[in-house]
This record gives C-alpha cells, structure tokens and sequence, in this order.
C-alpha cells in the first residue's frame, strides 16, 4: 500500500501503474462498507495508458473486516442521513490527494477524473462540482449528489468545462432511481454536460454500466489523437 499525508493523516491508497508516463488518470474510489479493493477488477480493465489510483476511505467502520467509508450514513425510511462534518472533511482530504497524485505522477488535471460507486460516486461529485479545475470528469456509478455541497459551488462559469457521467439501476433498493434523476436535473441546472445511463439493476455495477462509463472516460481523460 502507498500512503499519502493528507490534513496531518495518512491516505492509503493503490495504484495500477502504467508501462510509461500515464496520459491520464482515474481517482476510483470504493462504497461505504468496502475499501480500495473492491474496484480493483474496475482498474485492470481501464487502458493502461491511464493511471489508476484506488484511496481508502479515511473512516474506519471494521478494522478487521477491512471496512471502510467516506462519513458515517444512516438510511431512513424518509431517506438516507449522513454525518455532514466526516462528508466535508473527506472531500477536502480528496481534493488535496488529488492535486498531491497529479504533482506525484505528473498528470494534468485535465486529463484527471474522478468516479466511484456508491458513496465513492458521491464524494466524486463533491470533489468536481466544488474544486472543479482540479478534474475534467466525474463518474457517478449507483450514487447521487449531497444537497449539502450546494452551498459550496459558487462559480458556476468554471462547471463548464467539466462532463459528468451518472449511471444507475433502476431497482436500486438502497439509492432509489429517484436520485439519478434528480443529479440529471441538478448538473443540467448548473450547465454542466453529462450523460444519464439508467439500467435494469439493483445497487450494483453491471457489466453494461462500466462499458459504458469505460466509453465515456476515454473521450473525456485520454488526450485527442
């Protein structure tokens, strides 16, 4: 594991390394529950000329069932609860990792996306759509975006340049379609271009929405030939 100081701790994280200088990069980052092992069947299918670095959530939920998550969440028949300070402090943390993973492996930011699943897809959201000249894209895999980062996007000129991509089951029991559709609304309000898959599956990644999200990364990370 690699490791890097982020606000006075250590962010652990993984990285499929490329065979020559990256031409871009992909922050892919797990679900609440998980840790950065679970996206690493993801990395090796993405094209070895981007770089792919896999952080481990900063909150510990079960250290020896290596659990992991980016704040604490509660789900409520109203919806899902979420401890907004740990939510704040983890994007701050990611966005500083970010900007520490272009400097360590010489990356350009616009060629940078950040995507995850899940909660990994939330913080990803908030990351962008906050400090959106730090990455050209964000990937949204079964997430949605916290209303609690509204207040947070102010310059809503700099959005533009960035693309999003959201994709989502249809019969999510844990994060209703509902959520899609209202992040569909949110980055169309704001401008900002995306595109909204929607597919016949539960909480999960099917093979379907990562060849999709594959597709789409390409043309907005690799460099035009």
């Amino acid at each position: 594991m690699n490791k890097l100081v982020i606000e006075g701790a250590e962010l652990l994280y993984q990285v499929r390394l490329t065979a020559s200088k990256p031409q871009a990069c992909l922050v892919l980052l797990h679900g609440v529950g998980g840790n950065e092992t679970n996206v690493n069947a993801i990395a090796e299918l993405v094209d070895p000329r981007i770089l792919v670095v896999m952080p481990r959530g900063p909150i510990v939920l079960s250290a020896q069932a290596k659990q992991f998550g980016w704040f604490p969440v509660t789900f409520l028949s109203t919806g899902p609860v979420i401890d907004a300070d740990a939510a704040e402090k983890s994007r701050l943390g990611l966005i500083k990792f970010t900007q520490q993973i272009q400097d360590l492996y010489h990356v350009d930011h616009r060629h940078t996306v950040i995507a995850g699943f899940s909660q990994g897809g939330i913080m990803s959201a908030s990351v962008a759509l906050t400090q959106p000249k730090i990455v050209t894209g964000f990937g949204i895999l079964s997430g949605r975006i916290l209303p609690e980062i509204n207040s947070q996007i102010r310059d809503i000129a700099s959005l533009k340049h960035l693309n999003g991509f959201i994709a989502h089951g249809e019969y999510d029991s844990k994060l209703p379609v509902s959520w899609a559709n209202r992040s569909d609304e949110m980055l169309s309000d704001l401008g900002v271009p995306h595109l909204t898959k929607i597919y016949p599956i539960n909480h999960e990644i099917s093979p379907d929405m990562l060849n999709d999200f594959l597709v789409w990364l390409y043309e907005h990370a690799l460099p035009a030939e």
